[in-house]
């Protein structure tokens, strides 16, 4: 099982990006969205559940940032509005197992390749 990142790339403040996080596999799993900003720890900003009906977005990106699931395809997405200089991270996807959404780190097993965001002032 795969899991890969892609969207990223280098934008201005403000703008914004989508990243997508598919599986090579159909199963639908509960998602979270991390990322990792130079010297800092790796930080939970969304998760949404098997089916998409629960969501849970981090302080640092409420109301800027959504997260969401194409059934059909199997993706998750992460679209990201109004962007600044600070989301500047390594981001990441990751699935945990059973159905509900998952809160902690440590309940993510399967891990995603990182896709680079730099946002410039």
């Amino acid at each position: 099982v795969q899991l890969q990142a892609s969207g990223g790339g280098l934008v201005q403040a403000g703008d914004s990006l989508r990243l997508s996080c598919a599986r090579s596999e159909y199963v639908l799993r509960p998602t979270g969205w991390f990322r990792r900003a130079p010297g800092k720890e790796r930080e939970l900003i969304a998760a949404i559940n098997w089916n998409g009906d629960d969501t849970q977005y981090a302080a640092s990106v409420k109301g800027r940032f959504t997260i969401s699931r194409d059934i059909v395809n199997n993706i998750v997405y992460l679209q990201m509005n109004n962007l600044n200089p600070d989301d500047t991270a390594i981001y990441t996807c990751a699935a945990s197992i059973g159905s509900a959404l998952a809160h902690k780190i440590e309940d993510y097993v399967e891990w995603g390749q990182g896709t680079q965001v730099t946002v410039s002032s």
